[in-house]
């Protein structure tokens, strides 16, 4: 074995890589040794320890499993040189996000990578992506956090799953991919920097709502949500607005929980290019009456995220504004 091999801790969650078929469907059940077994060129360039944290189907992710994951990385920080986490594709994003928040100032790579297919069957994209996640955990330019998936790094915060069944399962938005991984080798787009001492958080607020407008769309059930969360984020239709015809009634409810100190943000339902909603009247009337934070080119998984990693512990509305308007690992660059 070569000497100065990075020392590596594989993160095992669950996902499609661990599934096996049952009359079920698929569902978790192979363990984290089970899985690098099918990949034993990784050890030529690193030395991996694993931990199995838990088993479990993505859609099933709460934030309890994001406070754990952050936990396990604070436990062992000081002990690895990166980390690789396998997590189901459905909610990725989501995870990549939340730990871009939890864990800032990082040095350190943390690489979340899954598969599309079992990494049991004949054909698969499993074995490619955990092979690229370990080789770009263990290489030079691999800082925070990033997904690793069909041969692409995309940077935490900018990731979106747009193919529910392709390999090519996940896009980087409004931001370009940090490196391409192809026959083995890293081409490196994106450099980042490394950072000095790293900053765990450990909690987050989780009555954060995401309210997805379609024509026609109720307030009484925008109501609602306000009613049960700290922080509501209204996905809205093109560069943002709220309709503002006879018979929708928004402008009550917001006028209402806006008041109550509830804090309001627009988002856009189109993935790319982002929000601005001072284009048109329905947006700029809304805006200014109301004082709605906007994503601009941030992703709906990442201002989830961020809301509640902002609100876990700060829920004046002029710092909430000041915190989601700074910019964390690249999540957002245009703004007011």
């Amino acid at each position: 074995m070569r000497k100065n091999l990075k020392k590596i801790l594989l993160i095992a969650t669950g996902g499609t890589i661990a599934c096996v078929i049952d009359e079920m469907g698929l569902t978790p059940a192979m363990n984290a040794e089970q899985i690098l077994s099918f990949v034993p060129a990784i050890k030529e360039f690193c030395v991996v320890d694993a931990i199995q944290l838990f088993n479990i189907d993505s859609t099933n992710i709460r934030p309890v499993h994001w406070l754990k994951m952050a936990q396990t990385i604070k436990t062992h920080y000081s002990d690895y040189d990166g980390f690789v986490i396998l997590h189901g594709t459905d909610t990725m994003a989501y995870t990549a996000s939340v730990l871009s928040y939890l864990i800032q100032n990082n040095s350190k790579p943390i690489v979340i990578t899954g598969a599309q297919k079992p990494i049991n069957t004949d054909v698969t994209d499993a074995k490619t992506n955990l092979y690229d996640s370990f080789l770009y955990c263990a290489s030079e330019y691999s800082v925070g956090v990033q997904i690793v998936f069909d041969g692409k790094v995309i940077e935490g915060t900018r990731a979106k799953k747009t193919h529910s069944k392709s390999y090519n399962a996940f896009s980087s938005i409004n931001y370009p991919y940090l490196a391409i991984i192809q026959d083995g080798k890293i081409m490196q787009y994106i450099k980042a920097k490394k950072e000095g001492v790293p900053k765990f958080y450990d909690a987050l607020d989780e009555k954060v709502g995401l309210f997805k407008l379609i024509p026609g769309a109720s307030a009484d059930i925008l109501d609602y949500y306000f009613s049960v969360n700290d922080a509501v984020i209204i996905e809205s239709f093109g560069t943002g607005g709220i309709p503002d015809g006879d018979g929708y009634g928004f402008y009550d409810v917001l006028d209402r929980w806006r008041k109550k100190g509830k804090i309001v943000v627009m988002c856009t339902q189109v993935v790319n290019e982002g929000s601005d909603m001072t284009v048109y009247k329905v947006g700029k009337s809304f805006k200014e009456k109301f004082g709605f934070l906007e994503s601009y080119d941030m992703t709906p998984e990442a201002v989830v995220a961020k809301l509640m990693w902002i609100l876990s512990f700060e829920k004046r509305a002029d710092e909430v504004k000041k915190l989601f308007y700074k910019t964390i690992n690249n999540d957002i660059l245009y703004f007011e």
